[in-house]
């Protein structure tokens, strides 16, 4: 009679066959779908880069894209720069402060940025006798620059926040060691602080940054001749279908482009986190 030990571990037993279960055969039919519809668009593309609609208004598009271009790296930067102040008056103990800044975040980050670029484009001509006797009816008579406001009013919002929840993160424990060292708490923030807050920040900076560029696409409303608004006026003129199809396909390269660039440069910054 053999007797088997209790410590002899037994092989274990092989695994069963996943059963096709309804939701399983709808997910590969998706899937399915899915491919036959990428696949039939890349050939439509591919089959359509010299018709004569890509030959007559690429250039426009390449005029479009430069715009969006401008308008998302102008409103970013303008609003990187506004979300450091705003960050700080929102982590402010002081009521004098934090609380406009808590509207100014509420307001901007609430309601649509369409119906804000609205509010500033029409609004601004019913201010227009003031605005004149202040010397700016010129600046906002323009869409260009009624948009770059509005959208650096608007990711100024969400940068700060972003900010915020990243400066939070930073352990106490950073602050107390700096003033250990006798080091002042602006040397503190902007040496020790920030620049971990910075790292923390990245993805969400990113996820901001891609959210603009598909924003951006409002401009054209307000007469603002970006990448959507070339495609506007090419459908107009001619009534083809595809000119939305390559303004997508446009707008996706940039985000892939952008998502693929930003993962390189996190894993670039954030390489001695993973050792």
């Amino acid at each position: 009679m053999t007797v088997v030990s209790s410590d002899t571990a037994l092989p274990p037993p092989p695994p069963l066959p996943r059963r096709w279960t309804k939701a399983r055969i709808l997910g590969h039919v998706l899937m399915a779908l899915w491919i036959v519809s990428g696949a039939s668009l890349l050939f439509y593309l591919v089959t359509n880069i010299n018709s004569p609609f890509v030959q007559k208004y690429w250039p426009d598009y390449v005029d479009g894209f430069l715009v969006t271009l401008q308008i998302v790296s102008v409103s970013l930067l303008i609003g990187a720069l506004l979300s450091l102040p705003i960050a700080a008056a929102r982590a402010s103990r002081w009521k004098v402060l934090s609380a406009p800044a808590y509207a100014y975040v509420y307001f901007f980050r609430g309601t649509p940025l369409l119906a804000q670029t609205f509010l500033v484009y029409y609004g601004a001509g019913g201010f227009r006798t003031e605005l004149e006797a202040i010397g700016l009816w010129t600046f906002f008579r323009e869409a260009w620059y009624c948009v770059i406001f509005t959208f650096s009013l608007n990711t100024s919002a969400y940068q700060a926040e972003i900010l915020r929840g990243a400066i939070l993160n930073v352990p106490k424990g950073q602050w107390e060691g700096a003033a250990a060292l006798g080091l002042s708490q602006p040397v503190t923030f902007f040496k020790v602080i920030l620049p971990q807050a910075l790292m923390v920040a990245l993805r969400p900076y990113g996820n901001e940054i891609i959210l603009m560029i598909k924003g951006s696409a409002i401009a054209s409303i307000v007469t603002v001749f970006d990448l959507m608004g070339e495609t506007r006026r090419a459908y107009s003129r001619t009534y083809d279908f595809q000119a939305y199809i390559w303004a997508a396909v446009i707008y996706l390269m940039m985000v892939e482009t952008l998502r693929r660039v930003w993962d390189r440069l996190e894993m670039r910054l954030t390489r001695h986190l993973k050792r």
